[in-house]
């Protein structure tokens, strides 16, 4: 008998031991994943001072949501993007500088390239036409997406807003050719038509059809605003993806705060009686409908008892618009940043950036380490456990996973590129057709035009106020050739001069 019940006994240890490895592993659950991407929104623009001090622009904004994830997550001071908004959105769904994949500038019509006329200089081909996964379309980059790298690993990728991956007409205007599952509300434009559900997003007519709003029928006649919009069908969607017991990616790509600069009523009022200009107001009233939104997806997934494991990282595409790109009209305002969107001083491409990953970044943390959009794609697949074996594409990003946890980073000093040859439509300081490399604190900027450098320690002059190329020229002979022989490993295009009927050089062979 007592060899019977001993049997017994231990039977039942080992099969304890032989599952409760296996039922630990089953109830360990890959994390959700939001990226919530913004759309012209500018350093200053919030309440949550990216700065060393609070600053007057902080204290005009209203983004209590953005006070919390900084409460309840890490904000990166120094976090960098591209100066307009494709090739930075390209950046992060590649993991590729701009200087290699070649959207260098914004994308729209099939085979048009978007650039302003220039007196001498003609710029490259460059992929006008976006990104693609398909080998039949011409002037585009062919990469395996993230969306189809987390879907491949088991996510439900939802993609909600402003898309701007390619040009109308190709695969790569509707995001569930790139991987994603579903698609609310993105396409080929970069813009709305309106904010406004009495307009129909501007689906009012044919006049309007290149930057209509799609698919969001339902709110058309309605009050619904844009964003309030966007944010619904994005929380129908994670619904979507509980109700499957499935972990879901949520691109949350917000067409605010991008012009036109459409007045939200609900908050509106307040910001006319503290007395800003009509235009400002309009715009305030926009960042904090953004905002709202980010709250309402928090509350959701509080709700749902999910937020202990969803991990949220906040980010905008490029600087705001500053005044001088709009021939002074204001909205927005970037100081103690010179200029803003499509520059290349900093108020073009430095970013709000936020990572809040329960149980793994501390609270209220802060990080001064320099970061830049491609290192989301690597980030982000890490994060979500994913192989990149696969992949198509060679990676200019580094995971800044090491930052959050404060471990070891193997990018601690590596220099950051930008590559631009190409002309925005607009005119401003630090915008024309360039180069830049920043290393350490600092940063080299070559204008392709007259083929002038300046230089900056930007930890000690954040305004670039005070260009040091004429008295540290050993550092600016070192940054040229780090930006150079960067520039030729990537095979970037470079524009064509017709004075000189001859491609503009590299900074080191100028």
């Amino acid at each position: 008998m007592f060899k019977t019940l001993l049997s017994i006994l231990l039977s039942f240890l080992l099969l304890q031991g032989c599952f409760s490895p296996a039922e630990e592993h089953m109830e360990v659950k890959a994390p959700n994943i939001v990226v919530f991407l913004v759309d012209d929104m500018g350093w200053q623009d919030t309440s949550v001072p990216f700065y060393d001090s609070i600053t007057a622009f902080n204290e005009r904004y209203k983004t209590p949501a953005m006070e919390l994830l900084a409460s309840q997550g890490m904000k990166f001071t120094q976090a960098y993007a591209s100066a307009v908004c494709s090739p930075t959105r390209i950046s992060l769904m590649t993991g590729m500088n701009a200087a290699r994949h070649r959207v260098t500038n914004w994308t729209l019509h099939k085979n048009q390239p978007t650039d302003a006329k220039h007196e001498f200089l003609q710029f490259p081909t460059w992929n006008m036409n976006g990104m693609t996964n398909e080998l039949t379309v011409e002037n585009t980059v062919r990469a395996t997406p993230l969306p189809q790298i987390l879907h491949n690993a088991g996510y439900y990728a939802i993609h909600v807003g402003k898309a701007h991956f390619g040009a109308n007409q190709t695969p790569g205007e509707d995001p569930t050719h790139l991987g994603f599952d579903v698609n609310i509300a993105g396409h080929a434009a970069g813009a709305p038509a309106s904010y406004y559900g009495e307009n129909n997003y501007g689906n009012i007519d044919q006049t309007q059809t290149t930057w209509a709003v799609p698919g969001l029928e339902k709110y058309h006649g309605s009050k619904v605003f844009l964003s309030e919009a966007l944010t619904r069908e994005a929380i129908y969607q994670m619904d979507t993806a509980i109700n499957r017991n499935q972990p879901f990616f949520l691109y949350m790509a917000h067409y605010a705060v991008h012009a036109p600069i459409q007045a939200d009523s609900t908050y509106l009022k307040a910001y006319l009686e503290m007395g800003l200009d009509p235009k400002e107001a309009a715009y305030a009233s926009l960042i904090e409908g953004m905002d709202k939104s980010l709250g309402d997806i928090m509350s959701f997934l509080a709700k749902k008892k999910i937020e202990d494991n969803t991990i949220i990282l906040f980010m905008s595409d490029n600087g705001g618009l500053s005044a001088s790109a709009r021939g002074g009209i204001p909205h927005t305002h970037n100081a103690p940043l010179n200029s803003g969107k499509g520059s290349s001083y900093e108020g073009g491409i430095r970013e709000p950036m936020i990572v809040k990953w329960p149980g793994v970044v501390k609270g209220g943390s802060v990080q001064k380490q320099p970061v830049i959009i491609e290192d989301f794609f690597t980030s982000i697949a890490e994060m979500a456990g994913a192989s990149l074996d696969s992949i198509s594409q060679k990676l200019d990003g580094v995971s800044f996973i090491p930052l959050l946890k404060g471990s070891p980073y193997s990018g601690l000093n590596r220099p950051l590129f930008w590559h631009f040859p190409n002309l925005w439509g607009a005119k401003g300081p630090g915008i024309g057709s360039y180069s830049a490399v920043r290393f350490g604190n600092w940063k080299l900027i070559y204008f392709h035009e007259d083929r002038h450098v300046e230089l900056y320690n930007i930890a000690m002059d954040i305004g670039e106020k005070h260009n040091l190329a004429e008295n540290e020229k050993d550092k600016v002979a070192e940054l040229s050739a780090i930006l150079g022989t960067y520039l030729r490993k990537v095979e970037a295009q470079m524009p064509f001069d017709t004075r000189v009927n001859r491609l503009v050089p590299f900074p080191d062979e100028r």
